[in-house]
């Protein structure tokens, strides 16, 4: 496995746990964390806010199902469930797209949609 694979899955291990540490060791300083049309976090400080979401109640439970390295750009394709505050359960696929540097991941833009979400086709 490459050293850039390994990043990622210590990543995703450690944010199963909320090991804020561990988390924040496979970023680089200036880290930026996106959710399209959600949100945007720039440095580690921002992103170790958003490790424990106040939205969300423990660690999230993820699957890797996919795993794809090109040159420093690794994507993992998944599955998400957490436990939310409010009651509800998130139960979600999501599509991950590390930008890394030497080793590190650098950019992070997190696609992410409910698989409890209704759609109607007309």
């Amino acid at each position: 496995m490459t050293p850039n694979k390994q990043t990622v899955y210590e990543y995703m291990n450690a944010f199963q746990v909320s090991d804020h540490k561990r988390i924040l060791d496979c970023l680089t300083d200036d880290i930026v964390w996106e959710m399209p049309g959600i949100y945007q976090h720039i440095g580690k400080e921002a992103f170790d806010k958003e490790i424990e979401n106040d939205n969300f109640v423990g660690s999230p439970t993820i699957q890797i199902i996919k795993l794809v390295e090109e040159d420093d750009i690794v994507i993992a394709e998944g599955t998400v469930q957490g436990k939310m505050k409010n009651g509800n359960t998130l139960d979600a696929v999501f599509c991950d797209v590390f930008e890394m540097e030497k080793g590190k991941i650098k950019k992070l833009t997190s696609y992410l949609m409910s698989k409890n979400a209704s759609l109607k086709f007309e």
